[in-house]
């Protein structure tokens, strides 16, 4: 009940205009002040901040409050949930979306909005920022301890990404991901437009299934470090159809890592979001194990590897891998039957120096055994492709003489 009225005291509102009570069509009492004015009498006056609500503006303190007595506290009508009184006004269809915010979902919109006056837009109680950390504490407890913060949280407000009402993308976000994601790197965007696209990308969760949106203990705003984040999902030999290859085990226990690996940079080769390339790698590279060379053929593997590895047939400085100065990478990738990287190396890892698997390398069915040896001028391989051979940079073997006996 509103004060007065508990009190019995009418008089302190109302006064007497005609000594009969009641008078049949007519009114005997009016109010002692017109709108606002009437409840500045006893309470603060509002309309001094730089947003106010448009009925306090006008003074109509009764849209919202009952004069004599409400259903819940502050003589409002609809107790503690505020739907119906704020939608008496408010169009109701940004309140009504499959992921509601929780204030909104219980219709508690003076948790967040001064619902008579703010210094801030839309009436809230204090900037979005501190508006939103009031209830979302553990959010900024890990925020302080990380050192690398999304840009719009570090700067924006939350409502950069998100809608503070309703909507109908998971997380209250204002477009579906990657939508909003692309909406500020239009670099990703264009990957999604290539022949492949990483998975995650097009699955639920979007972006936020490798990266954390807001912050994160490690770069790109990953979820962890770039090896275990892959990893994450390439553990299992169910992955994809067909299944791709369980790359976690293949690797576990190895003595030799591929470079890029060992120092957990997974994007060093592929890249993560999209690629016209076989395995999403970043540059080219064949699909099939045997390719007639051409130039630009393995340009993922060259970019870190020397350059002319391939392109003379005998050199002294391109590589080690030759017979005195016969170029022995020449004599097995460019030809007719040009073999790729992957029939002697593994690209992962291997426990065999130069990633020649002792246990031999992948051929379909069949692990090939290249009973690799390597020794300090050279090395000698005895696979199950050819006759055993050695190779030696400073003493070359004579191989052509030894096949005309």
């Amino acid at each position: 009940m509103h004060e007065p009225i508990k009190e019995g005291d009418c008089s302190g509102c109302h006064k007497q205009t005609n000594q009969l009570h009641p008078i049949k069509g007519a009114k005997s009492f009016a109010l002692t002040a017109q709108g606002a004015a009437l409840c500045y009498q006893c309470h603060d006056t509002f309309g001094k901040k730089k947003d106010v609500h448009p009925p306090v503006k006008d003074g109509e303190c009764a849209y919202c409050h009952k004069p004599h007595g409400g259903a819940g506290r502050f003589l409002l009508e609809g107790g503690d949930d505020q739907t119906a009184l704020c939608m008496g006004c408010h169009d109701a269809a940004d309140f009504k979306k499959k992921v509601r915010h929780g204030p909104v979902a219980v219709g508690s919109c003076s948790r967040c909005h001064n619902p008579h006056e703010s210094d801030e837009k839309k009436l809230l109680r204090g900037p979005v920022w501190e508006s939103c950390l009031k209830c979302h504490a553990d959010f900024l407890k890990t925020l302080q301890d990380s050192p690398f913060i999304h840009p719009p949280v570090k700067k924006g407000p939350c409502t950069s990404c998100h809608t503070p009402h309703s909507s109908e993308n998971g997380q209250l976000l204002k477009k579906k991901m990657p939508d909003i994601c692309i909406s500020c790197h239009p670099g990703v965007e264009k990957k999604l437009k290539l022949k492949l696209v990483h998975k995650p990308l097009k699955e639920a969760g979007g972006c936020g299934n490798c990266h954390s949106s807001h912050f994160s203990k490690a770069k790109g705003l990953l979820s962890g470090d770039d090896r275990s984040v892959c990893l994450g999902c390439h553990d299992t030999d169910k992955l994809g159809k067909p299944p791709l290859r369980n790359i976690k085990k293949e690797i576990e226990g190895k003595k030799y890592l591929h470079g890029p690996l060992e120092l957990g940079e997974c994007r060093a080769c592929h890249d993560p979001h999209g690629s016209d390339n076989f395995r999403l790698l970043k540059g080219s590279y064949p699909t099939d194990l045997y390719v007639a060379y051409k130039e630009g053929l393995y340009g993922v593997c060259l970019s870190c590897h020397e350059k002319n590895l391939l392109r003379f047939p005998e050199t002294t400085i391109y590589t080690k891998f030759r017979n005195g100065n016969r170029n022995l990478h020449y004599v097995h990738v460019v030809n007719r039957k040009g073999r790729t990287c992957r029939v002697c190396h593994e690209p992962h890892a291997s426990t065999g120096e130069k990633l020649i698997s002792k246990e031999g390398v992948q051929f379909g069915d069949w692990k090939i055994p290249i009973n690799f040896k390597l020794t300090a001028t050279g090395g000698s391989c005895s696979p199950g492709c050819h006759r055993p051979f050695t190779y030696d940079r400073e003493k070359p073997q004579n191989y052509q003489a030894e096949d005309k006996k």
